[in-house]
């Protein structure tokens, strides 16, 4: 059954944040006598409109999200065939996004080149083109932005930009120490996203067991406190095998030699 131009037309009005409805507009239409074809116009407007929005939004949640654009990590082309296991269905089920919205974090533990970060990008990837602001920080520069911002006295400013993305991905957790002060700030922004309203989560990457965690930290209660909230509704993939990396890589054999310069008794005469 084939819905109305009217059908859609307050969907695409929330999206543009018009104040304007399908009943506005069919009276609208009526009043100027709109023909059957001059309304699917205008609806193909509407929709031109919101498509575009959308489009933009999308855009703009990347360039702010951190993740790189150039050549992105999606689900899409990640392959999963090389991950197995009786749980591999939980790792499938992640381009479903339901784990922010159920307010579980993830962590991919494993050793380097098995698709921790391609996992934790394609999460955060997905989340921006559903329009979920998202936020990519390694560990180190983690440790970098709270050191900073105690100096410069912006804790505050530097906890909100961390809190208000609806997921926060860090990656590499246990490539760096973090001294007193950066442990409280951590455990202040785990305290603070744990009460969240709305869709978030956090994504871990680490190839370190997140019970050794705890050795790059200082302050073990207060750690001890954030590693709870991190753990306490959540999903741990761990992946093992060898990594994946250059597994398409070519080598060429070659041997460079010095070319032998002609006698002169064959040099041609001129």
């Amino acid at each position: 059954m084939t819905e109305t131009p009217f059908a859609h037309i307050d969907d695409y009005c929330n999206a543009l944040k018009l104040d304007f409805s399908s009943e506005e507009f069919a009276a609208f239409c009526e009043q100027n006598s709109f023909t059957p074809e001059t309304i699917s116009a205008v609806e193909l407007v509407f929709e031109y409109l919101t498509r575009k929005k959308t489009e933009t939004t999308i855009n703009t949640l990347l360039r702010l999200s951190r993740l790189p654009l150039k050549d992105p990590k999606t689900f899409e082309n990640f392959d999963f065939t090389v991950l197995k296991g009786r749980d591999e269905d939980k790792l499938k089920g992640l381009p479903s996004l339901a784990s922010i919205y159920a307010h579980k974090n993830l962590a991919f533990i494993g050793p380097a080149g098995t698709g921790k970060t391609h996992l934790a990008q394609a999460f955060g990837y997905a989340c921006c083109q559903k329009g979920l602001k998202t936020y990519f920080i390694k560990m180190t520069e983690l440790r970098d932005k709270f050191t900073a911002a105690r100096r410069g006295g912006n804790e505050a400013s530097a906890l909100n930009a961390l809190i208000r993305p609806s997921c926060l991905i860090i990656d590499e957790v246990g490539h760096c120490e973090f001294d007193k002060g950066n442990t409280r700030l951590f455990f202040d922004m785990i305290d603070r996203r744990y009460n969240k309203d709305g869709a978030f989560n956090i994504v871990f990457t680490s190839n370190k067991n997140p019970s050794l965690w705890r050795s790059n930290f200082n302050e073990d209660d207060a750690l001890l406190c954030a590693l709870d909230r991190i753990f306490d509704d959540a999903i741990v993939f761990n992946i093992k095998g060898d990594s994946y990396r250059g597994k398409r890589l070519e080598t060429v054999s070659l041997q460079a030699g010095r070319v032998a310069s002609p006698r002169s008794s064959e040099l041609p005469i001129t």
